[in-house]
């Protein structure tokens, strides 16, 4: 189904004033007329014209307040959906004052939904008396669609990476309506199915990455291994995670402008594990650092010796010389020097 914008509607103000000039013409008519049958009843004739202003008046002030059932105010932003006797027939959009059919009526199967998201108000509203106390009081369900770019922070998932990991993930979408009809008439309910959808596209793409960097993993289905990872890889995992959900959308008449991970952790039952992982690994890269350096400067220091000619050693005594140093340099404790006064041998 496609949009239709009705961009001649804006005589609200012309209507109405044009109702209530009629509705004062009839009630002067009514008053005009009951003062001629009056008249005519003291003097015993018949006023045809006064019966006929009376009847008329009466019946044009009966209906005139008609028209006024189809006047609609629109702020920036909304949009109302129209329907006449259950056929569409366009959309209002653009803020103004505007006079449609009476018998239309506005459309909006969302209009009571609400999401974790910037845009929907509650329906309830807190009354505090002068006594301190409160009270609820239901407020009109508006069925104005609002144009404006929404924010959905769905709450956060449970989700296996590709290496069977359970992590945490939550997601922040930023949209907006871009067809009005395909919103309304296309799907149920286009809250709660892009709530859905958002879901569903998270959880297909997580799972295609591990959560951090992770040999022989392909990320991208090319066939070929690759350094993609939920933690690395941040800004690749929302676009694509944005795409998937645009694709899902579109049927629904909604734009996707913006997808962003906005919490990422392992789940609680293998955090603490993962974390001596992580630390385990980062103490082995330091020792690694540490001994490549420390050979570094044994290998210069037996260089040195040899190009000045300061001492000779033998193979034994370099030996010894090597173990000593590479003790010092990579002990985690200060060395405990001792003098050795007597001979190797």
């Amino acid at each position: 189904m496609n949009e239709i914008v009705l961009s001649n509607k804006k005589h609200g103000m012309a209507t109405l004033i044009v109702c209530i000039a009629i509705v004062l013409a009839a009630i002067a008519g009514v008053i005009f007329g009951v003062i001629g049958l009056d008249a005519a009843e003291e003097s015993g004739t018949t006023d045809a014209v006064s019966t006929a202003l009376f009847i008329v008046s009466l019946l044009v002030f009966s209906v005139a307040w008609i028209p006024l059932c189809g006047l609609r105010i629109l702020a920036p932003n909304e949009a109302l959906v129209l329907t006449l006797f259950g056929k569409y027939i366009g959309t209002l959009k653009g803020n103004g004052f505007y006079a449609i059919n009476p018998f239309c009526v506005s459309v909006n199967p969302a209009a009571k939904t609400k999401l974790n998201q910037s845009g929907d108000v509650s329906s309830i509203a807190t009354v505090v008396t002068a006594n301190g106390s409160s009270s609820t009081q239901a407020e009109s369900v508006s069925k104005k669609l609002s144009l404006k770019i929404m924010t959905l922070n769905n709450s956060r998932q449970k989700i296996n990476d590709c290496l069977g990991n359970p992590i945490e993930i939550g997601i922040a979408v930023t949209w907006r309506i871009v067809d009005t009809a395909k919103a309304v008439f296309n799907v149920d309910n286009y809250k709660e199915f892009l709530s859905l959808q958002c879901d569903s596209a998270l959880r297909n793409i997580v799972r295609l990455y591990p959560y951090d960097v992770a040999p022989n993993v392909d990320t991208t289905g090319d066939g070929i291994a690759d350094d993609g990872s939920l933690r690395g890889s941040s800004e690749l995992v929302a676009s694509r995670i944005r795409d998937e959900i645009q694709a899902r959308v579109d049927e629904a008449g909604i734009e996707i402008i913006e997808a962003r991970i906005t919490y990422l952790a392992y789940a609680t039952e293998i955090a603490a594990v993962m974390l001596q992982r992580q630390q385990a690994s980062a103490i082995i890269d330091a020792r690694k650092m540490i001994v490549d350096g420390a050979v570094g400067m044994v290998e210069m220091a037996l260089e040195r010796l040899a190009e000045k000619g300061t001492v000779t050693l033998d193979e034994e005594r370099k030996a010894a010389m090597v173990s000593n140093l590479l003790v010092v340099l990579c002990g985690n404790h200060d060395a405990q020097p001792v003098v050795n006064s007597g001979s190797l041998y």
